[in-house]
């Protein structure tokens, strides 16, 4: 039987029993996107298949984190050449989402934001969604961060 937790909005993701906790340390994985078909699918499978290897404690914002990352990795498709490579970062008491990309363009939301008009909607579910988001500038572009407390 695989288990499985709900979050709303999202796919389930599943849970897998006897896992050890993460490590005092925190635990990170990265996923290459340069070059990779269909980027912003590949980035939701790899963010829910890392969760639920670290039974991550808080399943009601695991749709969260993954929205998060989608939303991240679209963006740097669309306004920045596309994403370089996505980081997920956990410890026992946050999240931390990086997606990396060459540009060095600063995003910004749009604002006022307009609910019903289409597009312009990414970073306003980013600060929705994250307790904490930015951007570090760096000699190859940049990196967007989002960190979700657990």
């Amino acid at each position: 039987m695989n288990p499985s937790r709900e979050a709303v909005g999202a796919q389930p993701v599943p849970v897998r029993a006897g896992l050890a906790p993460v490590p005092a340390g925190g635990q990170r994985r990265r996923l290459p996107l340069v070059g990779l078909p269909r980027p912003v699918s590949r980035a939701r499978a790899f963010t829910v298949d890392a969760l639920a290897a670290w039974s991550w404690p808080d399943p009601g914002r695991a749709g969260d984190v993954v929205l998060l990352v989608a939303e991240l990795v679209a963006n740097a498709a669309l306004h920045a050449g596309g994403a370089l490579e996505l980081v997920l970062h956990t410890s026992a008491t946050r999240l931390r989402v990086e997606v990396s990309d060459r540009s060095r363009v600063v995003p910004v939301p749009r604002g006022p934001h307009r609910p019903a008009s289409p597009g312009g909607h990414g970073l306003i579910v980013v600060r929705r969604a994250a307790d904490r988001w930015g951007t570090a500038l760096h000699h190859h572009g940049k990196t967007v961060w989002a960190e979700v407390d657990v």
